[in-house]
């Protein structure tokens, strides 16, 4: 029992000897470390300053002066083990964090490839904060660009949450990249109606509204000869492109276009129409697709002209009255 509590006691005393011993190493590591955090606090803030000129800042900011600041951490503390622990070589540690950095990139591979397409995101910057963009089914103003997904408003009012690495890996429209935008609408006439003059008339009731830019100019084009009317394509440019002018622009010059041609010019916007040609199957050139009414002739011969239906039961009621009268008679 002595022997035990002897040898017992003679290890504690190795522990608190070697304790003793590695005491100034661990308040000189703890020391250096306070300081590396010190400094790794003051590079946080000089990341976030350098780039506060940017309009996703509190985000790009946040999120470099976060990675700046782990980073530098990570080194004080290889730092602050080597001091206490002589023997450990920065080899093994850089060796020990590749190992643990493979298997978290494996069990954490979608988490790791959303946070890395959100830096790109940022520092590129393909869209920024309160764009108005279009992805997919999906379009809205940005809200937010996080370092896993991007937060959109939708226009009626809903918020999608989309993943970084989506956005990064395909296409997305970006409708307030530049300063203008252009619209367009297209716009139906009678073949009867003047073009040029529907044109000019067009153009003078786009001119009447204020938001419309004056540079580039708006212009109308002729587009299409379709089946019932002449197709006309107006287009202008607003100024900002975004959805609510958008949606104002368009209504004001459909309606000044509308009272411009319609209701002081008498322009016809005609509906789609179809031309339906009845045949009363009761004519002599009945299966004779060269001269029937309904049909194209053919060459030069000349084509049948049409019956009334009226005359035509009237034909076939006497016929029908004759043949009543003849059997009669036979009999």
């Amino acid at each position: 029992m002595n022997a035990e509590i002897s040898t017992s006691w003679y290890k504690f005393q190795s522990i608190a000897n070697s304790f003793i011993a590695l005491l100034p190493n661990i308040i000189l590591a703890l020391i250096i470390f306070i300081i590396i955090l010190f400094i790794a606090s003051r590079i946080k803030a000089l990341v976030k300053r350098l780039t506060r000129n940017r309009r996703s800042a509190r985000n790009l900011g946040l999120v470099l002066g976060r990675l700046a600041q782990g980073v530098t951490i990570l080194v004080g503390l290889f730092i602050a083990l080597s001091i206490i622990i002589p023997s450990l070589k920065a080899g093994d540690l850089v060796q020990l964090l590749g190992i643990s950095g493979v298997a978290i990139g494996f069990g954490f591979r979608d988490i790791l490839q959303n946070f890395l397409a959100g830096i790109l995101i940022l520092l590129t910057e393909p869209f920024q904060i309160d764009d108005q963009i279009v992805f997919k089914g999906f379009e809205g103003t940005v809200e937010n660009i996080q370092t896993r997904a991007t937060i959109i408003r939708t226009y009626d009012g809903r918020r999608i949450v989309i993943p970084n690495s989506e956005l990064f890996t395909n296409s997305v429209t970006v409708n307030t990249a530049f300063d203008n935008c252009r619209l367009e609408y297209d716009i139906g006439i009678g073949y009867a109606d003047d073009i040029y003059l529907a044109k000019q008339l067009m153009l003078d009731a786009v001119h009447s509204i204020d938001e419309i830019l004056k540079d580039p100019a708006p212009d109308v084009l002729v587009m299409e000869l379709a089946g019932s009317s002449v197709n006309i394509r107006v287009r202008w440019w607003i100024k900002p492109p975004r959805r609510a002018d958008n949606l104002s622009s368009r209504d004001k010059v459909i309606s000044a276009i509308k009272q411009k041609l319609y209701v002081e010019n008498g322009i016809d916007l005609p509906y789609p129409t179809q031309q339906i040609l009845f045949h009363d199957q009761t004519e002599e050139t009945d299966g004779n697709r060269s001269r029937q009414r309904e049909g194209w002739p053919a060459g030069k011969s000349e084509v049948p002209k049409p019956h009334r239906i009226s005359d035509s039961l009237s034909l076939l009621a006497k016929a029908r009255s004759l043949e009543d009268n003849n059997g009669k008679v036979d009999s």
